[in-house]
């Protein structure tokens, strides 16, 4: 049970306020909408980049390629403007939220979602109003600003409010908003592909939907309760947390573990990333910088925003490959919403282990039919269409076994592993390399297709071999284990307990002990 564990420290730590409430219903789901942002982006973007009413207004000339008879099927597609239109978001996330991650302490979570909404609501319009490629890549970069202060902010913000028992499905809860942002993106994008000339504004500009929900909303939640004594608020911060606990709860423990936890941070305030770094946190920076490596080599960030064109690439129409990208967005909002209520019972590595073999199961048999229909005769551009429809099938189930596992963990593990005095930091850090590393994946993908065709999908399933190994050996549990007690996770570990016991003997050292 949770609240029998015992802390690296020797001490305990007793579970409380684990009933929910309506306020920490309300406050969790609220922090979770951010994800509404990255989602409608993402699925937006894979969109529009194949509707002709956008490139005949941009990219005349890549048009006119793909609709040449001669070119390879595989290599349709390969323009670096056009992509860098799509991952232009990523790299200017990667600089914000390592800017979020030093604002934070001094403004607190909330603030930053609020500066983050703000920004995503700025770039939604000028991208809307653009008239040449300058504007649209300007306003993907203020996107990409308020998808990076979000990112940083929200997973955090859920895992310092949500009940320890309930964490895990509050925190994935960010990813089944980020489902409904892509689901309803595409369902956009298959209305607004039939609008000739403008339809593709309609679609990037009801970004400032969700956006308008994140800046409304974060007006109307308080901070955490753990940022708010960091930054100097006992009472407040006590009055957030009987709120989110309920009025009748005894919160006296759990409040003082959080006062604890703070006052441990604000003794070791200096130099959390470089602390980050030290052997002490080693066990903290392996976990949190794979997770996020792994999830990109997952291939399914790839799949998700290039999945019109890779219908096109096997054969459908413009209108029937965004059809298909909408049943793909559907299968993966189901499989997301099963995560959220079986994790916190199943835990996480069973879920990162069964999902990680179901994707790379899917990818070969991918691979595998695209060799043998697209690449048997030169020449050939489109495959049969039930063979396209068999690769329809295949990417819906590799997308459901990715949203029952590496997509919401992906938010839920990195927001839950670290200590306070290094949580900010961590975050950023496990934030900055996803976003890094989609920046370079988004904006290589498409020439990768163009170069290895088939082959690509054996190499992202060679990649979740390699990583659902790493998960079996090294992640260790963390289900129902409060973030004040979360050393104890690491002390049981047959490897990470060697760091653990150094860990101890400094805290003694610094202590004079």
């Amino acid at each position: 049970m949770a609240g029998q564990l015992i802390p690296a420290d020797g001490g305990s730590v007793r579970d409380c306020g684990e009933g929910l409430t309506f306020s920490v219903v309300v406050t969790c789901l609220m922090a979770a909408s951010c994800g509404l942002i990255l989602g409608y982006d993402s699925g937006v973007s894979g969109g529009v980049t194949q509707m002709e009413s956008f490139l005949s207004k941009f990219f005349p000339e890549h048009l006119r390629g793909m609709k040449s008879t001669k070119r390879d099927a595989y290599c349709k597609y390969d323009n670096q403007w056009l992509t860098a239109f799509t991952s232009s978001l990523f790299i200017a996330g990667t600089l914000s939220s390592l800017v979020a991650s030093h604002l934070t302490r001094r403004v607190g979570r909330q603030a930053i979602m609020l500066i983050g909404g703000t920004f995503f609501l700025a770039g939604s319009i000028i991208n809307t109003a653009a008239v040449n490629i300058a504007m649209l890549i300007i306003g993907r970069m203020l996107l990409g600003f308020g998808l990076g202060f979000t990112l940083q902010a929200a997973p955090v913000y859920l895992s310092e409010t949500a009940p320890a028992r309930w964490r895990g499905a509050f925190t994935s809860a960010y990813n089944a908003f980020l489902v409904i942002g892509i689901l309803s993106a595409t369902i956009t994008n298959y209305f607004t592909n039939r609008i000739p000339v403008w339809g593709w504004r309609v679609s990037l500009g009801l970004a400032a939907v969700p956006s308008a929900i994140i800046v409304v909303g974060a007006l109307f939640i308080s901070d955490t309760p753990t940022s708010l004594v960091l930054r100097g608020h006992p009472d407040r911060a006590r009055a957030a947390l009987q709120r989110n606990r309920g009025l009748d709860s005894d919160i006296d423990s759990e409040f003082r573990d959080i006062v604890n936890a703070v006052n441990e941070a604000q003794r070791n305030d200096k130099g959390a990333f470089r602390r980050l770094f030290s052997k002490e946190y080693r066990h903290y920076l392996a976990i949190g910088v794979a997770i996020p490596v792994f999830f990109e080599f997952t291939g399914m960030i790839v799949i998700g925003i290039f999945s019109p064109l890779l219908f096109r690439t096997v054969g459908f129409n413009s209108q029937k490959a965004i059809l298909g990208s909408v049943i793909n967005s559907a299968t993966n909002l189901v499989a997301t919403l099963l995560s959220s209520l079986v994790m916190d019972h199943t835990g996480r590595r069973f879920l990162f282990i069964v999902g990680g073999l179901g994707m790379m199961v899917c990818e070969v048999a991918i691979s595998w039919i695209m060799a043998d229909h697209l690449g048997k005769h030169e020449g050939v551009t489109t495959m049969p269409r039930s063979y396209a429809t068999v690769v329809l099938v295949l990417i819906c189930v590799c997308t459901f076994s990715f949203g029952l596992s590496w997509a919401p963990l992906r938010w839920v593990v990195p927001s839950e592993i670290y200590p306070v005095e290094v949580r900010s930091a961590g975050q950023a850090l496990s934030i900055s390399i996803q976003l890094c590393i989609s920046f370079v994946e988004l904006q290589v993908f498409v020439a990768l297709l163009c170069a290895m065709k088939y082959a690509v999908f054996l190499f992202y399933a060679s990649c979740l071999l390699v990583m659902t190994v790493f998960v079996v050996v090294f992640l260790p549990e963390t289900k129902g284990v409060p973030l004040e007690a979360m050393r104890s996770v690491w002390k049981g570990h047959w490897y990470w307990r060697r760091f653990t016991k150094d860990a101890k003997l400094n805290r003694n050292q610094d202590s004079g002990l």
